[in-house]
């Protein structure tokens, strides 16, 4: 480079999932879509939900590949005209996200059978909870007793 020159820089492209699988708009938006994602019964709502077709997932594991990690999914693809809003907003298992893309003609049963299926005990939630928050925390539905 010669002197007096600043270097050239690059724009930023955003990457094509975020942009056209991903709800890529502010966290209240996000916030509210994990909100609508169906509770676990017994499991605090804040870190642990089920996605549209019934895979479990946990708040902290956010787009990566494992079985309870969870993407905030366009129902409408962005490409194809759908907003990033609350009435747009589902939460997807990661891997289902992804092998859904961009298309609006996949069904349920397809979706269903690209879900990362993992089968995880209250034992293994409680320790995800207890190495990603430091505490364990259930739902107030857990029934039981409550140490005071």
């Amino acid at each position: 480079m010669r002197p007096g020159k600043e270097p050239k820089r690059r724009s930023r492209q955003s990457s094509p999932l975020k942009d056209r699988t991903t709800v890529s708009s502010g966290s209240s938006v996000k916030q509210q879509c994990w909100e609508k994602a169906e509770k676990i019964k017994g499991r605090d709502p804040d870190r642990w939900r089920r996605d549209a077709l019934g895979n479990t997932l946990f708040r902290k594991l956010v787009g990566c590949p494992g079985c309870l990690c969870h993407d905030y999914d366009h129902i409408v693809p962005y490409s194809k005209g759908g907003e990033s809003t609350l009435e747009n907003c589902q939460v997807l298992q990661a891997t289902v996200n992804r092998s859904k893309g961009n298309r609006t003609d996949i069904s349920r049963a397809n979706l269903i059978q690209k879900s990362s299926y993992c089968r995880v005990s209250g034992r293994d939630m409680d320790l995800l909870e207890l190495s990603a928050y430091g505490n364990v925390r259930h739902g107030q539905d857990s029934g039981g007793c409550r140490i005071q």
